[in-house]
């Protein structure tokens, strides 16, 4: 494959990129920044001309927000960042990119989500994270998880297959740094789902091939 590598940053784009060539990878990077939907238009007009379909969707960006917190003290405009980014940008990506998908033999799109966007875990007082109650984060990745199973209901009769990935605790920027995997096992599943074979499932929520509840 061909990997088109988005990012709002063109030097941490190329850092990154960079890394994936010296792995013999074949990657190319594109500007694409989730709240500018001039960019995720234009990176879908240069996809569709350059290479006339996509053939794998992978939504990873996504943020958090100091100003996040439970639902009697989270900043507004923290939450509205988080579901600006996590949820309406992956939403606006997806909706630009569809049409390209529907161009490949089988494509497949893999939103990255969160076991903190279960309503099941989030409700379990046993649950390892549950005092960890941040209502923007955990409510946009319960969001990405409708629109997975909404759009795999959307596309059940045909050969695209929409799920969602838990890639559990994965040091990133995103949490510091901090983890309880290596980055290759946080991006297994995601891979995993990335190239799911025909008869793959669609419409799931997974980690490391286990479902995750809803």
């Amino acid at each position: 494959m061909t990997v088109l590598l988005g990012a709002r940053n063109s030097k941490l784009g190329e850092a990154s990129a960079g890394i994936l060539r010296g792995e013999a990878i074949d990657v190319v990077t594109r500007a694409l920044d989730l709240l500018k939907e001039e960019t995720i238009l234009a990176a879908a007009d240069w996809i569709a001309s350059e290479y006339g379909r996509l053939d794998v969707l992978v939504n990873n960006a996504g943020i958090v927000d100091g100003g996040d917190g439970p639902p009697s003290s989270a900043d507004l405009d923290a939450v509205r960042r988080l579901f600006d980014v996590n949820f309406f940008g992956t939403l606006a990506v997806t909706k630009a990119m569809l049409p390209l998908i529907r161009k490949a033999k089988a494509g497949r799109i893999v939103s990255l989500s969160s076991g903190m966007g279960s309503l099941t875990l989030n409700s379990d007082p046993t649950w390892v994270f549950a005092k960890y109650k941040m209502l923007g984060y955990c409510g946009s990745k319960a969001a990405v998880n409708m629109m997975t199973v909404q759009l795999a209901y959307e596309l059940r009769d045909t050969a695209i297959k929409v799920n969602a990935v838990h890639p559990e605790f994965t040091p990133t920027d995103a949490t510091g740094h901090q983890g309880t995997q290596t980055l290759e096992e946080g991006a297994a599943e995601a891979v995993r789902l990335a190239l799911l074979a025909d008869d793959g499932s669609t419409g799931g929520f997974t980690e490391t091939g286990a479902n995750i509840p809803w």
